[in-house]
């Protein structure tokens, strides 16, 4: 059981990572100075919706576990 909680854990930390360097930056950088950034870039709006709901999903699965391993073990 231990083992496993580990094993989970591990997983969905490394997923966690994962999926929070993938969301697109909030910031425009440089780009917004000359008034182009918004025109050249695509919209992801659904992508990223999506992205945050599996980065919730991930955030609870790793807390969870932190959680039931700091409690039993």
């Amino acid at each position: 059981m231990q083992t496993g909680l580990l094993v989970l854990e591990i997983i969905s930390g490394v997923l966690l990572i994962g999926a929070i360097l993938l969301h697109s930056p909030k910031s425009e950088g440089m780009g917004a100075i000359g008034g182009q950034a918004r025109s050249f870039k695509p919209p992801t709006d659904d992508m990223e919706s999506g992205l945050k709901k599996l980065t919730f999903i991930l955030a609870l699965l790793f807390f969870g576990t932190a959680l039931l391993l700091g409690l039993f073990f």
